[in-house]
């Protein structure tokens, strides 16, 4: 189990105050009758990234913007997305409680998310049907502008990479950004729809093909 580190204390005439700041990472964001002093199962082993953000009080955090998330995606740097830091604790701790109960997150998706079954054979081509794709809202949204709507379309279909850059061949590009243009981008401004697929070190979910959409303010009504 991770050691306890020293914590430096700040002495006012009353009594020891401890900040924020000088607390180990899975005590940050809890209530002080709540912190454990070792570290929780599902807080362990996380990397550097992770363990940074946890480490930032909620209220030090600052939500990504639409023209970051704009920069992010144009520039291909997904790994900088980031998780409110008190969301991304409720995350490490729902995907470690959902594995011990269902066995993977595959197994909880494709049962209670989408009601598919495994295996997962498309009808046709992709975007061909309709019934072999599903879009959800994310149900653990990074840490973005509230007005941003982080959507997932999840495809029974592969969506087929260059095999020397591991990224999405220029081909199946060509395909989601026709579905993106129908589905999206014909009823909103085009500025403000842009898709994305992380790149399979960065998926929490491998074994179901997913991309995802963002919507900066959409129509009232136009995601349900």
């Amino acid at each position: 189990m991770p050691q306890l580190r020293s914590m430096p204390q700040l002495r006012s005439n009353g009594p020891i105050l401890v900040t924020e700041s000088s607390l180990p990472y899975w005590q940050v964001n809890v209530e002080p009758s709540a912190r454990t002093e070792e570290c929780p199962a599902a807080l362990l082993n996380l990397d550097d990234k992770d363990i940074g953000i946890l480490s930032t009080p909620d209220a030090d955090y600052q939500a990504q913007s639409w023209a970051e998330v704009r920069h992010l995606t144009a520039t291909n740097h997904l790994e900088h997305f980031r998780r409110v830091p008190s969301d991304l604790r409720r995350y490490r701790v729902f995907i470690y409680d959902l594995k011990q109960e269902h066995g993977s997150v595959m197994n909880f998706v494709l049962k209670y998310r989408l009601g598919w079954q495994a295996p997962i054979i498309p009808r046709g081509r992709p975007f061909e049907y309709e019934e072999d794709l599903k879009v959800l809202h994310n149900d653990w949204p990074y840490g973005i502008d509230p007005r941003i709507k982080h959507l997932i379309v999840w495809t029974k279909f592969d969506l087929e990479e260059d095999p020397e850059t591991g990224d999405l061949s220029d081909e199946t590009r060509r395909k989601v950004d026709g579905y993106v243009n129908e589905a999206f981008r014909a009823h909103m401004p085009e500025d403000t729809v842009i898709w994305f697929r992380n790149w399979s070190s960065l998926k929490s979910i491998h074994a179901v093909e997913h991309f995802h959409v963002m919507l900066f303010d959409p129509p009232e009504g136009f995601i349900q």
